[in-house]
């Protein structure tokens, strides 16, 4: 049964005229980027983003930011909290990217050198220790390789061909190959 209301099937416009609905556009393209970043950081944080990608990425879409948010930018909106808090945007990564104004990635060890040397030898003493004991299966192990290839990466002393960093990209490759060869395996005995 139709309703009998037309006023039911009238479009609902949120403009009256074309400066408003550039102001709409602009909000539109605006919260898109923002909720790109969000999920871009968390496809990096499950590792389904490779490291390079995620740096290009992360860095158009903070450059696509900026335009958008001073394309916004008013009184009703002084700053992107403001306009997060209206919308009710669930983005506390994607605001962290904001903020710091650069990838997770982008090297930066001004006086952090000391600091991330100890959190790889940490880490490194961590994984050998864990082996020592037999742990083997990657999902115990994972979580420390993916944490030490992402500090080596921000200490700018290392060379990008430093050994020990290929190593780590190849153990995690491995693994993720694993993963994939055991995904399909499982997808051909279900088709079968």
């Amino acid at each position: 049964m139709q309703d009998t209301r037309p006023e039911l099937y009238e479009e609902v416009k949120l403009y009256r005229n074309a400066r408003e609905r550039e102001k709409h556009d602009n909000m539109a393209e605006l919260y898109a980027v923002v909720s790109t970043l969000q999920h871009l950081e968390k496809a990096y944080m499950r590792d389904c983003v490779r490291a390079q990608e995620y740096t290009a990425a992360c860095s158009r879409l903070l450059v696509q930011y900026k335009v958008a948010f001073k394309q916004v930018q008013a009184d009703e909106f002084p700053n992107i909290e403001a306009f997060v808090a209206k919308y009710r945007l669930d983005c506390p990564a994607a605001l962290e990217r904001i903020r710091e104004n650069k990838p997770n990635l982008i090297k930066d060890d001004k006086g952090n050198t000391n600091k991330y040397i100890a959190e790889i030898v940490s880490l490194f003493i961590t994984l050998m220790d864990k082996l020592r004991l037999d742990i083997r299966a990657m999902d115990m192990i994972q979580p420390e390789l993916r944490d030490l290839r992402d500090t080596m990466d921000r200490l700018t002393m290392l060379p990008e061909d430093f050994e020990g960093k290929i190593k780590v990209q190849e153990w995690l490759d491995k693994d993720l190959l694993r993963r994939f060869q055991q995904v399909l395996a499982l997808k051909s005995l279900k088709d079968y």
